[in-house]
C-alpha cells in the first residue's frame, strides 16, 4: 500500500500531470464513444449478400424487395414499387478436365475438354449474377424533382448501372 502512495506522489510531482491525465481520460472516452456508436452493424442486407438463388426470377424478386425497402426510406419517396429486367440469366464456369494428345508423328495436337461431374451435377467453379438491363421505379413522391434525383442516385449506387437504364415514374 505504501508503494502505491509513493508512486502516486511521484506522478503528482510531474510537471503538468493534471493536463496529461485529462488528455488521457479524454482519449479513452473518445475511443469508447466511437467504438460503440460507429461500430459496423450486422444488417440483414449484409446477410442476404451471401444468399444463393436457384433461378434468375428468384434473384429478381429478392432484388426488387430489397430496392423497395431501401428506396421507400428516402425522404419524400412515399410508396415505392420497382421492376427489374435482366439482359441474361446466371452464367457459370464449370470445372473441366483437359486432355491433350499428340499424334504419333508429333505434328497434330488434339485437345479435349470434359466437364467434371459429381453426383450427376457439373462442378461450378464460378458463378456470375445476371446482367441487369433496366429498372423502373414507381414512387408516389417522384413528382418532386429532388426526390427523383435521390431515387436515381440510390438505384445507380445499389445496382451499379447507368442512368440511361433507370426510369423514375410517379
Amino acid at each position: 500500500m505504501a508503494y502505491i502512495k509513493e508512486a502516486w506522489q511521484r506522478l503528482k510531482n510531474i510537471k503538468h500531470f493534471h493536463v496529461i491525465l485529462a488528455v488521457f481520460v479524454a482519449l479513452v472516452v473518445c475511443v469508447i464513444y466511437f467504438s460503440v456508436f460507429f461500430a459496423p452493424k450486422n444488417d440483414k442486407i449484409e446477410e442476404n449478400n451471401t444468399q444463393t438463388f436457384s433461378t434468375a426470377e428468384e434473384y429478381v424478386n429478392w432484388l426488387e424487395n430489397r430496392l423497395n425497402n431501401v428506396l421507400s426510406k428516402i425522404s419524400g419517396a412515399g410508396k415505392v414499387s420497382t421492376i427489374v429486367t435482366l439482359e441474361s440469366g446466371f452464367s457459370y464456369d464449370y470445372a473441366k478436365e483437359i486432355e491433350t494428345r499428340t499424334s504419333t508423328t508429333g505434328d497434330v495436337v488434339i485437345t479435349s475438354e470434359t466437364v467434371i461431374m459429381v453426383g450427376g451435377e457439373p462442378v461450378v467453379v464460378k458463378q456470375w449474377y445476371p446482367v441487369i438491363k433496366g429498372i423502373v421505379v414507381v414512387s408516389s413522391g417522384a413528382k418532386d424533382f429532388t426526390v427523383q434525383m435521390k431515387l436515381m442516385e440510390a438505384v445507380q449506387t445499389v445496382l451499379e448501372i447507368e442512368k440511361d437504364d433507370i426510369r423514375i415514374l410517379s
